[in-house]
């Protein structure tokens, strides 16, 4: 069995913040889908949301759906009354096209340590054939006391 990488060790999907629908994710119809030991699963549709003008999921929505998995796995690691943590780099090759359907990103860590996570997330389509492979770097801050 995976180690439990969680701060909380006891999370389920049920415990994940809802999407806010003020937000990128919320506006994109990001919905999250599974939570394990070691990974975050999160999906998305591909509509006239997150299409660029060819029809095809525009590869700008397929980096929001990767960080917002990324960001949000990094946030629940981390000890929330003590750090917080935010996007410092992501990079994504987009393998094939998606035209309809839902996408469904698993961001796994990489490197977990101090001051950084790195996550790797693949981006599946519902026939599991690879979209997108994204890595996104995220640096843990220490909050400032009060």
């Amino acid at each position: 069995m995976e180690k439990i990488i969680w701060f909380n060790k006891q999370i389920k999907l049920e415990h994940l913040p809802p999407i806010d629908m003020e937000t990128m994710g919320g506006h994109l119809g990001m919905e999250w889908v599974a939570i394990g030991n070691d990974y975050l699963k999160m999906k998305m549709p591909v509509d006239a949301r997150t299409k660029q003008p060819y029809g095809l999921l525009h590869g700008g929505a397929s980096c929001a759906l990767a960080e917002t998995a990324g960001s949000v796995a990094s946030a629940l690691i981390i000890d929330p009354q003590k750090q917080s943590c935010v996007g410092l780099e992501i990079n994504a090759n987009h393998i094939r096209a998606a035209r309809n359907g839902m996408i469904i990103a698993t961001a796994t860590p990489i490197h977990i340590g101090a001051t950084t996570h790195v996550w790797d997330i693949r981006i599946h389509n519902e026939k599991h054939h690879l979209i997108c492979i994204s890595r996104l770097t995220v640096a843990v801050l220490q909050r400032k006391l009060l």
